[in-house]
């Protein structure tokens, strides 16, 4: 599985307008926000689909999966539990 940044995919600066704008829509619009917020949604994906359609970005993603991937050959340990801490007894 891909950590953080890729799983995720977009950065959140890169579109944090939108998202902001998207996550003011369903405060206000509680369970309304599916018929409500359907600009604002609609404005996300389109710039979601921007960056996950250019090919640096992608690439990016792809080498970090290839690389966590390999990691996890070598190990057998998932990313997720290599990053937990292990607890310390005493």
């Amino acid at each position: 599985m891909l950590s953080e940044p890729c799983s995720l995919g977009i950065n959140p600066t890169w579109c944090s307008e939108q998202v902001q704008d998207f996550t003011e829509c369903c405060k206000n619009s509680g369970l309304l926000m599916v018929v409500k917020c359907q600009k604002e949604n609609s404005a996300l994906k389109e710039r979601l689909t921007a960056y996950y359609n250019d090919p640096v970005f992608y690439e990016e993603c792809k080498m970090e999966y290839l690389k966590e991937r390999e990691e996890f050959r070598k190990t057998g340990i998932p990313t997720k539990k290599r990053l937990e801490k292990l607890p310390t007894s005493m």
